[in-house]
C-alpha cells in the first residue's frame, strides 16, 4: 500500500475527527440508530425541517432517547477509529453516517453544500461528502501530476475497508481449524510482472478464490472457477492517476462474489506516456491473459473486460480493437504500433464487457457536462487537465479510432453491460455509447446508480447506499455473462 507524507484528505479529515469527538460517539453510537441513519437508499425523500446546530469544537451530544451499549459491545466497537490507521478515512466517513440526519445536515448546510432539493436521490451521507470534497479540492496542474498520484493513491486506499487488505492465512494452524466461518478470507491475491507493448515490465495483480473446507480437514478444497471466467480489468483516473492499489476494493469485491479471478492491470499513465500507451499497455495484457488463462481455470474464450472511468473507456477500445481490429490505425504508430496489431490478430475476443461510467467521445458535448460539471467529484477543469496530458503530446490526432472508442468499429462488439452514474459529467457519454451499440444489434443492458457521483466505486464500504449498489453491479454482470455463456451453449447445440 502507497505511503506519502503530502497532507492528504486523511489526515486534514483526521483532524475533523478528532475535534468533533466522532471516535467517542462512534464507540456511544447504538447499532440500531447506525443502520436507520446509513441505510438510507439513494432513493428521493423529503428533507426533514431539523434545527441547525452550531459546530463547534466539543462534543456533539446523543440524544437522552439512544440507549449506551453494553459493555461486550463497547469492547467490540473499540479502537473503531484508531486501528488500522492507514485507513483511517474508511472509518470516519463510515462513523459520519451512522450521525444522526439532524446532524448530517447542519454539516452539510454549515459547509454549504448541495441539499437535498438539488440532488434528489442523494442522502445527508452522501452530501456532506461531496460537501467536503468541494472545501477540500484544489485545482489540478499538469506540473503536480506526481503528487496528485500520491494524494489520489493515498486517500483512495484510506477509504477502503481494512479487511479487503487481510492476505488468507497459508499456516498449518489455519490449516487445520476444524471449523471454517463461511467467506472469511477468501480472497488472495499476488502480483506479477510481464512484458508490455515496448518489452518492459508491467505490473498486474491477480485475484483467486480460495474456497477453504468446511468441517475438520486437514487439506484445502482447490481454488475453483464456476463459469470458467476470468475478469480483466482497467483501473479509472483520467489516464494519469489511479493503480491496482487504489481499485483494491473493487477487484477483490468481484473476485470475492463471482468467484472469477480477476487481473488487474497497472498500466503506464500520462502525460509521462500519453496516448495511445494505455491501450497498447492492456491489449499486451489481454495477450498475456489468453495465453494464461489455464492458471486461472478459465477458458480464453471466457475473458471479460472491465474498467472504470478512463478504465471505461479502454476496456471499449480493447473490446473494438480485439474483435475488429483496424490495420491502418496502427500503422499510425509505426513499428510499435504493428507490435500490438500483431498480438491483436492471435487473440481471442471477449465474451462480454462492463465499462463503468466510461469515456467512450472525446469530443463531443452532451446535456451532461453542462449539468454535473461544477462541484462534483469530476468537474470541467479536471476533465481539462486529463485531455491535455492524455492527447495533447500523442503521436495521434485528436479524433482518432484509438482515442475515442465511438470513432471506431463497434458493429460486432461483445456483449455489454453499461454502467452510468446520474451526477456524472460523463453520463450521457456512456448513454450514447449504449444506443450505438444497440443500433448494430448488440446485446446491450445499461444500469444507472441514481444519487450516485463519478467515481462512486471508491466509496463502497463508506456509503452504505453506494456499497450496495456496487454489489448489485457487481451480481447484476455476473448475472449478465452467465446469460451470455448460457445463450452460447444453445448456439453450439
Amino acid at each position: 500500500m502507497p505511503n506519502s507524507t503530502v497532507l492528504s484528505i486523511n489526515t486534514l479529515l483526521n483532524k475533523a475527527v478528532r475535534s468533533l469527538n466522532l471516535t467517542a460517539l462512534a464507540q456511544e453510537k447504538p447499532e440500531s440508530l447506525c443502520d436507520s441513519a446509513s441505510s438510507s437508499s439513494l432513493k428521493s425523500r423529503k428533507p426533514e425541517n431539523l434545527p441547525t446546530l452550531p459546530i463547534k469544537n466539543a462534543e456533539i451530544a446523543i440524544s437522552a432517547d439512544d440507549k449506551p451499549l453494553s459493555i461486550k459491545d463497547k469492547v467490540l466497537y473499540h479502537n473503531l477509529m484508531t486501528s488500522y490507521q492507514p485507513h483511517l478515512l474508511h472509518y470516519a466517513m463510515k462513523g459520519i453516517g451512522c450521525l444522526p440526519e439532524s446532524v448530517l445536515e447542519s454539516l452539510v448546510g454549515y459547509l454549504d453544500g448541495p441539499t437535498a432539493k438539488q440532488y434528489e436521490h442523494v442522502d445527508a451521507h452522501l452530501r456532506l461528502i461531496l460537501a467536503v470534497n468541494s472545501k477540500l479540492k484544489t485545482p489540478l496542474h499538469l506540473v503536480d501530476m506526481v503528487e496528485l498520484r500520491k494524494r489520489f493513491a493515498t486517500d483512495v486506499v484510506a477509504m477502503q475497508a481494512p479487511t479487503v487488505w487481510q492476505q488468507p492465512s497459508s499456516t498449518l494452524f489455519n490449516s487445520i481449524k476444524p471449523f471454517v466461518k463461511k467467506d472469511s478470507h477468501t480472497v488472495e491475491w499476488a502480483d506479477k510482472t510481464i512484458a508490455n507493448a515496448d518489452d518492459g515490465d508491467m505490473t498486474i495483480r491477480c485475484y483467486q478464490k480460495q474456497v477453504s473446507a468446511a468441517g475438520f480437514g486437514f487439506k484445502k478444497k482447490p481454488k475453483r472457477n464456476p463459469d470458467e471466467t476470468v475478469m480483466l480489468f482497467f483501473h479509472g483516473g483520467g489516464f494519469c492517476i489511479g493503480d491496482v492499489d487504489t481499485h483494491h476494493e473493487f477487484c477483490h469485491a468481484v473476485c470475492e462474489q463471482t468467484g472469477w479471478p480477476v487481473v488487474s492491470v497497472d498500466y503506464r499513465l500520462a502525460p509521462e506516456y500519453p496516448a495511445p500507451t494505455a491501450l497498447q499497455d492492456c491489449i499486451a495484457a489481454y495477450g498475456w491473459l489468453a495465453e494464461n488463462c489455464q492458471a486461472f481455470g478459465a477458458l480464453p474464450s471466457r475473458i471479460v473486460l472491465a474498467g472504470d472511468s478512463a478504465g471505461g473507456g479502454l476496456s471499449t477500445m480493447v473490446a473494438q480493437q480485439v474483435i475488429t481490429p483496424t490495420a491502418e490505425a496502427w500503422q499510425d504508430l509505426g513499428i510499435n504500433g504493428q507490435k500490438t496489431f500483431e498480438i491483436l490478430q492471435r487473440v481471442p475476443s471477449p465474451m462480454a464487457q462492463m465499462p463503468l461510467y466510461p469515456v467512450t467521445d472525446v469530443e463531443n458535448d452532451y446535456p451532461s457536462w453542462e449539468l454535473y460539471g461544477e462541484g462534483l467529484l469530476l468537474d470541467h477543469a479536471d476533465v481539462a487537465v486529463f485531455d491535455a496530458a492524455c492527447l495533447e503530446n500523442s503521436p495521434l490526432p485528436r479524433q482518432h479510432i484509438l482515442t475515442s472508442p465511438m470513432l471506431g468499429d463497434n458493429s460486432h462488439i461483445c456483449p455489454t453491460y453499461i454502467v452510468a452514474a446520474e451526477l456524472d459529467v460523463l453520463r450521457d457519454e456512456a448513454f450514447a455509447y449504449a444506443k450505438q451499440l444497440e443500433s448494430y444489434g448488440v446485446a446491450v443492458e445499461t444500469y444507472t446508480v441514481y444519487g450516485a457521483p463519478h467515481g462512486f466505486i471508491h466509496f463502497m464500504s463508506v456509503h452504505q447506499g453506494l456499497g450496495q449498489e456496487t454489489h448489485h453491479i457487481i451480481n447484476g454482470f455476473s448475472s449478465f455473462v452467465r446469460e451470455v455463456i448460457s445463450t452460447q451453449g444453445l448456439v453450439a447445440a
